[in-house]
C-alpha cells in the first residue's frame, strides 16, 4: 500500500493578512510626521511671524481652555465609567483621557477653526513659502514685494475665497464614526489617530495644491502616488496629536500651517533639483577636437 504523506496546506508558508499589513507600515514609516514639529521650532525662530499670532493668542487660549475644561467636567467620568465595562488595569482612565481631548478638538474644528484662524493659517502658509525662496508659486494667486525683507509684510491682498484648509463634512464625520474606537483598549488611540489623520494629511496640503494648479483629478493622482499616501497619514496624524494638547492646540493648529509650508517647499526644492539634472543631460557634449 502506498504511503500518503499528509497534504501540507498551500497557505501554510504563505504571509497572513496581517503580516502582510506590518510589512507594508513597517515599509512606510516616512519622516514626514516631523513636519508640525519643525514647523513650531521654524515658527520659534522666525519673529516676523509673531504678529500673526499676537492678535489671536489670547481669545484663542481662552477658547481652548474653556471647551476643553468644560467636557473634562461633564463627559469625563460618565464616558471613563463606560469605557470601565470593556477595559481592565485602568485603561479606561487613559482612553476616557484621550476621547475627551479628541471630542474638544473636534467641537474647536467644527465651530471655531475654520471661521477664526483659516485666513491667518493663509497668510502663515505663504510667508513661510516666501521666506523660502518660492515667491513664485505664491505670485500666481496674490501679490508679493520682492523689496521686502520680511516675508509677511512683502504679501499682498489676499486673493477672494482663500482657504488654508477647507471644511470637510466627510472628515467629521468620519471622526465621529470613529470615536468608538477609543472602547479598544491600548490600540483604540493610536488606530483612531492613523485613520484620521489618514484624512486629515491631505486637508492639510490645500493650500499648497491651489498654489500649483490642481483641480480633483490631478490632486488625487497625485496623493495616491506610490508611498506619498503613507507620507500624508503621517503628517496628519502628527498634527491631530498636537491637537490633543489641552490649550496649546490651537497654537499647534497655526504652527502646522508652518509645517505644512515647510513639506510644501521641500517637495519644491526636489522638483527644481530634478529639472536641473534632466536638464544638465540634456545639453549637448561640446564638439570634438584633437586639441589638447
Amino acid at each position: 500500500m502506498a504511503d500518503h504523506a499528509p497534504q501540507r496546506s498551500s497557505t501554510t508558508n504563505s504571509p497572513t493578512a496581517l503580516s502582510r499589513f506590518r510589512s507594508t507600515f513597517h515599509k512606510n514609516i516616512t519622516l514626514t510626521w516631523l513636519y508640525p514639529i519643525k514647523g513650531f521650532v521654524y515658527f520659534l525662530r522666525h519673529r516676523h511671524l509673531w504678529p500673526l499670532l499676537s492678535a489671536r493668542l489670547l481669545p484663542l487660549t481662552i477658547l481652548s481652555l474653556g471647551i476643553t475644561t468644560l467636557l473634562f467636567l461633564t463627559l469625563y467620568l460618565p464616558q471613563v465609567a463606560v469605557l470601565a465595562i470593556f477595559h481592565r488595569n485602568g485603561s479606561a482612565w487613559v482612553n476616557g483621557t484621550f476621547l475627551v481631548l479628541e471630542e474638544a478638538t473636534l467641537i474647536i474644528a467644527v465651530f471655531f477653526e475654520a471661521f477664526l484662524i483659516d485666513h491667518t493659517q493663509v497668510d502663515i502658509f505663504d510667508s513661510v513659502v516666501v521666506g523660502r525662496g518660492h515667491a513664485d508659486l505664491i505670485k500666481t494667486v496674490r501679490p508679493v514685494d520682492d523689496d521686502s525683507a520680511n516675508p509677511v509684510q512683502a504679501l499682498g491682498t489676499r486673493e477672494k475665497g482663500a482657504e488654508f484648509s477647507p471644511f470637510s463634512f466627510r472628515q467629521i464625520a468620519e471622526f465621529v464614526l470613529l470615536l468608538p474606537l477609543n472602547f479598544i483598549p491600548y490600540a483604540g488611540v493610536p488606530l483612531f489617530l492613523l485613520l484620521t489623520g489618514y484624512r486629515a494629511g491631505p486637508l492639510l496640503m490645500w493650500r499648497y495644491f491651489k498654489l500649483r494648479g490642481m483641480d480633483k483629478r490631478t490632486r488625487n493622482a497625485f496623493i495616491k502616488q506610490k508611498g506619498r499616501r503613507w507620507e500624508f497619514m503621517w503628517f496628519g496624524t502628527a498634527h491631530l496629536i498636537l491637537q490633543l494638547v489641552p490649550v496649546a492646540s490651537l497654537l499647534f493648529l497655526l504652527t502646522s500651517a508652518v509645517g505644512s509650508a515647510l513639506w510644501a517647499t521641500d517637495m519644491e526644492d526636489r522638483e527644481r533639483r530634478l529639472r536641473s539634472d534632466v536638464d544638465t543631460n540634456d545639453e549637448e557634449p561640446p564638439p570634438y577636437t584633437d586639441e589638447p
